[in-house]
């Protein structure tokens, strides 16, 4: 699975906002800002996250978008799926495209493989929270070595 320029955008803007958990509504013009990401396209992403529940926004000259749960329940996976859709490798695993993509996917032996593999990937995605990217940019900042809690293995 190769993550597109979309999903990456969106785990950075949520990270952003769940650095900033509390402070209201942060405008997506300061997101833009600093995480050079321009605003139009933050505005597609966050139909995405906002339709999905993810994410709340207030209009006026005050408004932004804010988090509707707390960074630590928030995983990295429901980002993604919010705006990438299903986590797999190959449209043969998603029971929603794999009758029309695949005439073989019955019968397909490497299929349980792709399987397996995204079901890994989804679980080490689901396995970190925002609350864990924001802990780990605290650690950077200071100058500490990163200690992960979660595991990257697949």
């Amino acid at each position: 699975m190769r993550l597109s320029t979309k999903g990456r955008y969106g785990v950075r803007a949520m990270f952003d906002l769940a650095l900033r958990y509390g402070q209201g509504p942060i405008p997506l013009k300061d997101v833009s800002q600093r995480q050079e990401i321009s605003v139009n396209y933050l505005e597609q992403l966050f139909v995405h996250l906002r339709r999905n529940g993810l994410v709340e926004g207030t209009r006026g000259p005050k408004g932004g978008f804010f988090l509707t749960k707390k960074p630590g329940r928030i995983k990295i996976g429901d980002v993604i799926r919010a705006i990438e859709g299903p986590i797999s490798l190959v449209y043969c695993v998603d029971p929603e495209e794999r009758k029309k993509e695949c005439h073989r996917a019955d019968t397909c032996i490497t299929r349980l493989l792709w399987k397996r593999t995204s079901e890994k990937l989804a679980e080490s995605l689901d396995a970190v929270t925002l609350e864990d990217l924001c802990e780990e940019a605290r650690r950077l900042y200071k100058g500490e070595e990163p200690k992960h809690p979660f595991a990257f293995q697949i």
